[in-house]
């Protein structure tokens, strides 16, 4: 390609620079190639044919976010390789909450500079995500904004579409009264609530190098570790218990995200004696000295996933869950009221 122009060059912005990220990424990209896929990367759209199966009513699904304050770390740290796979993360685990299986996944990335390989690894981790979710990155834009922000800062941000068939799209009213609530273990923080976590320990290069008995691994190491990625493992045991409703525990934390899944009238009962908090979550509260009912409005506490299903399946959803590699267990019940949430 010859495209060049200096003067834009001098404006701060090197067109070439992104070419050459292109071209190094592309390697990337092409290991989550799915069936669907029409077209390489560097069009000016992303084609995709959805394979529809024997679907009566394809429904089309669609969830978009991004990595948030967390990106941070990954600054201060020099380690880019897996806020991608964050990115994706909140992404797709929305989308299985309607019981739809990801298709594809497109990438935003706003920079100071770029830098071709930077970028590269950060579309690395945005591959593994996809990969991971068993759907296909088709495209992406990578944007160089000099003057809006430092050189050496980015922003990352996605948008991911899935397919269920209409009579599959979960039905929380038919959720009722001793139905059971099954927790997916979470792998950390996941991308919630950084602001606090960064305010609690005073988020420097130095302090993200300290090891924590606690948590076995250095600070920076244990915030850094990316957001698990539930797709198969939910698909699997979609299609093998019915599944009322899934709640994708993000920022908001319990008292926010789990009541979005539930029908008026109900509410989840969780036994906070039966939730297995991970350490890194009693670090936080204990440094910050936050009370636990912050801590439970804020983060996942260690549940990334909440399945509620018929009390004669839970046995049965967690066995499928852990044949999946997940690791599974009940966390409360629905019983009747208003309250959304009440965790004694």
């Amino acid at each position: 390609m010859n495209s060049y122009s200096e003067s834009y060059k001098q404006a701060g912005v090197d067109v070439t620079a992104g070419y050459k990220a292109v071209e190094l990424m592309k390697s990337h990209v092409a290991r989550t190639v799915v069936p669907g896929v029409i077209d390489g990367i560097g069009g000016f759209g992303g084609l995709f044919a959805p394979p529809l199966g024997d679907m009566k009513e394809p429904v089309l699904v669609s969830g978009t976010d991004g990595v948030g304050t967390k990106i941070k770390l990954a600054f201060l740290m020099d380690k880019h390789d897996t806020v991608g796979i964050d990115c994706v993360a909140m992404c797709v685990n929305d989308i299985i909450c309607c019981g739809a299986k990801p298709l594809f996944f497109l990438d935003y990335i706003a920079c100071g500079k770029n830098i071709p390989e930077k970028i590269a690894k950060i579309v690395s981790g945005v591959a593994e995500g996809c990969v991971q979710a068993g759907c296909a990155l088709i495209g992406g834009e990578t944007a160089e904004h000099p003057g809006l922000m430092p050189d050496d800062e980015y922003d990352l941000a996605g948008f991911s579409v899935g397919i269920v068939d209409k009579a599959k799209i979960l039905d929380p009213t038919s959720q009722k009264p001793g139905d059971v609530l099954i927790a997916i273990k979470s792998s950390g923080v996941h991308s919630n609530g950084f602001s606090l976590v960064r305010k609690v320990f005073a988020i420097n290069e130095q302090n993200l190098m300290r090891h924590y008995a606690e948590t076995g691994a250095t600070l920076g190491e244990t915030l850094l570790t990316p957001t698990r990625i539930y797709v198969k493992a939910v698909l699997k045991l979609i299609e093998s218990v019915k599944v009322k409703s899934l709640s994708h525990i993000t920022g908001g934390g319990f008292y926010e995200n789990i009541p979005r899944s539930i029908p008026k009238g109900l509410t989840a009962r969780i036994d906070r004696s039966s939730v297995q908090v991970l350490p890194v979550f009693d670090l936080i509260a204990q440094t910050g000295k936050i009370p636990e009912r912050d801590m439970f409005n804020t983060f996942n506490m260690g549940v990334g996933i909440i399945a509620c299903v018929d009390k004669n399946d839970a046995d049965k959803a967690i066995e499928v869950l852990t044949a999946a590699g997940e690791s599974a267990y009940v966390i409360g019940e629905l019983v009747n009221g208003d309250e959304g949430v009440i965790i004694e």
